[in-house]
């Protein structure tokens, strides 16, 4: 019986004793015998103590034979792999050899190599190679990757560019060091949607995008989508695809959605496969959101990758940062920052405020299959939009075009990355990184004070105890704001306060009159405001502001308040709620679906949670009444 599972600490890590110079791998495969052979050229690592052992990582593995040099050894592997004795071991660079058995169709777990229904496939991220061969596996190994594939399959894939085939085998060589959960491979009867795609490098890219026969019909728009993807990133981000050919697979039964293995991902079918005829547009969106943020994962991820799965974020905080980027391009940049703020605050801050808070770099876990969280993805790319914010977007860009630079092809960390933004903005960035250090959701709260033409505006922070973090340190909090006049138009365009003590006071003068706060523009930072408006204040906002985000908050909390109104007492909205949404909806500046959104009321969960939150006891009749007359009168009074 395997032993309980012990915590793996951030502080606990040493850096791999051998360092990996090539990897040639050959399969045979069949369902219930795959044979694996692996030939892995090993180098002492000059940056960790000399005469260690060798630790290769395996489970479920049968190990035919094994050696070093050509010299069979006889090892034993235990329940997690095997350890080659520092004696046994010569001095410089090394040749390990071995060949493993494998049943492919008898892995349930969808780790590994696996079966699904007729086709081999691979997930090795995060520790999936292990179950593939005995292997270091852990992302701060890298290597180039050969492999041959020997199968009577029509379809054999795996990472890199073809370097030959014929009758029941292929080769493939992917000359980029990776780490071995970037591994892929996959085999059976397949078809292929293709096109190219110029790099502006004159690189000429072949695209594949491989699907059962029947589903050819559904793969035009995962293949548009590619193309704008990899247009988008040399645009925005000077970054070049580095390979000969693209290879996406949609598999059934792929459990983790999708996943960027290096020139060939794969895909869960729901996220390639797309017919006019059956689609929604949140289908097509979420099939061109995914298929960008694996791409973009060939630079964020695949040539800089994560030291250690701590720095977890590293690849994937940034990689849904750049994905929302290119949403916001491609569709509405308004519509996408309401969305994924309101994600955040469904998912992240309910994670943020319950027993399971941890930071964006936690500093243990147990399993790391449990540290894909809305924290590390969602939070994570909040941290990377409030750097930008704080650096401008001249800095940004020089701080990322130093980070590929100085990092290509090496395994990074928290650290790293805070580096090239002090270095390109030159700044100490020392406070910021208490972001990544610490969980929870502050609360700013705004207080405003009007005398003699003066404003003077308080901020506080404020963050709760989380398990393990009973005291908080001040975080640097970047606060957009902006002033709108009681006539509408804007008194001071957007302006970036930096919060970084648990108070501070700012002054506005020679102000002709009091003017309406428009605060947390664009949602600057993950956190709650605390901020009393008046229900005018808030009108104004809604029908005047030129923040999108700030206009549709103050129409959500103006609705809110409504609706809360209407609950204890069957009120009914005043005309400076009706009048500001009929100056939102007859905009024709805005954004379509941006309209939509205003209009959206507030639903019946978030109405109860509200409640909730100052006190309250919802009734869910009452809730589901008030919401249904508010969605009439609306109606009534908008009417043509």
């Amino acid at each position: 019986m395997r032993d309980i599972a012990q915590p793996i600490y951030l502080a606990d890590y040493q850096p791999p004793a051998f360092l990996v110079e090539q990897v040639d791998l050959t399969f045979k495969l069949a369902p219930k015998a795959t044979r694996v052979k692996s030939r892995v050229r090993f180098a002492p690592n000059p940056a960790a103590a000399p005469g260690q052992d060798l630790r290769l990582d395996g489970e479920g593995l049968t190990l035919i034979v094994a050696s070093i040099d050509g010299a069979d050894l006889a090892v034993s592997p235990d329940e997690t792999g095997l350890t080659i004795d520092a004696a046994t071991i010569p001095d410089g660079p090394f040749t390990w050899e071995s060949e493993v058995e494998i049943a492919p169709d008898a892995n349930t777990a969808l780790e590994g190599l696996y079966m699904s229904n007729g086709m081999y496939c691979t997930q090795c991220e995060a520790e999936g190679f292990r179950k593939i061969t005995f292997y270091p596996d852990r992302p701060d190994v890298m290597a180039p990757f050969r492999v041959r594939i020997e199968s009577d399959l029509p379809v054999l894939l795996s990472n890199g560019n073809p370097v030959g085939s014929g009758p029941g085998w292929a080769e493939w060589d992917d000359p980029h060091p990776k780490p071995s959960y970037l591994f892929a491979l996959v085999a059976g009867d397949l078809t292929a949607t293709s096109g190219n795609f110029i790099t502006m490098d004159g690189r000429d890219v072949t695209l594949n995008i491989w699907v059962r026969p029947g589903d050819e019909g559904k793969t035009d728009y995962a293949l548009d989508a590619l193309k704008r993807s990899m247009q988008w990133d040399e645009q925005v981000y000077g970054r070049a695809y580095d390979l000969d050919i693209f290879n996406i697979v949609a598999v059934d039964d792929f459990n983790m959605g999708a996943m960027e293995n290096k020139g060939l991902n794969i895909f869960n079918s729901r996220y390639v496969l797309a017919s006019a005829a059956t689609a929604t547009d949140g289908d097509f969106a979420a099939i061109e959101r995914i298929i960008a943020h694996e791409y973009f994962h060939n630079w964020t991820g695949n040539r800089v990758t994560c030291r250690d799965w701590f720095q977890l974020s590293l690849k994937e905080g940034l990689t849904v940062f750049r994905d929302q980027q290119f949403m916001g391009d491609m569709r509405s940049h308004a519509v996408k920052r309401i969305e994924d703020v309101l994600t955040l605050r469904a998912r992240q801050f309910r994670e943020d405020a319950g027993p399971l808070a941890h930071p964006v770099r936690p500093e243990s876990y147990v399993e790391i299959n449990n540290f894909y969280t809305a924290t590390v993805y969602e939070k994570g790319a909040e941290l990377i939009r409030m750097l930008r914010l704080l650096v401008g977007e001249e800095r940004y860009r020089a701080a990322l075009d130093l980070y590929f630079a100085r990092h290509d092809g090496q395994a990074c960390t928290i650290e790293d990355w805070i580096a090239v933004f002090e270095e390109a903005a030159e700044r100490d960035l020392s406070q910021f990184k208490r972001w990544y250090e610490q969980a929870g959701t502050p609360k700013v709260t705004l207080l405003e004070d009007w005398t003699n033409g003066t404003l003077t505006l308080t901020l506080r922070q404020h963050t709760a105890p989380t398990p393990g973090q009973p005291l908080k340190e001040p975080l640097l909090i970047p606060v957009a704001l902006g002033l709108i006049g009681p006539n509408g138009t804007e008194l001071l365009p957007t302006q970036v306060l930096e919060l970084d003590s648990p108070q501070q006071v700012f002054t506005f003068n020679d102000l002709p009159a009091r003017p309406v706060v428009s605060a947390l523009r664009g949602f600057s930072a993950p956190v709650t405001l605390e901020h009393a408006q008046s229900s005018a204040a808030r009108a104004t906002l809604l029908g005047h502001d030129t923040d999108p985000f700030a206009r549709f908050e103050a129409g959500r909390n103006l609705a809110r308040d409504i609706l809360h109104a209407m609950i204890r007492d069957a009120a009914r909205p005043g005309p400076e709620y009706l009048d500001a949404i009929r100056l939102a909806l007859t905009d024709d500046s805005l954004d379509p679906a941006f309209r939509a959104l205003v209009l959206r009321l507030p639903g019946e969960d978030e109405l109860a949670q509200s409640l909730h939150a100052i006190g309250e006891t919802p009734d869910p009749d009452a809730i589901h009444a008030a919401r249904g007359r508010a969605l009439r009168l609306l109606a009534d009074a908008l009417a043509p």
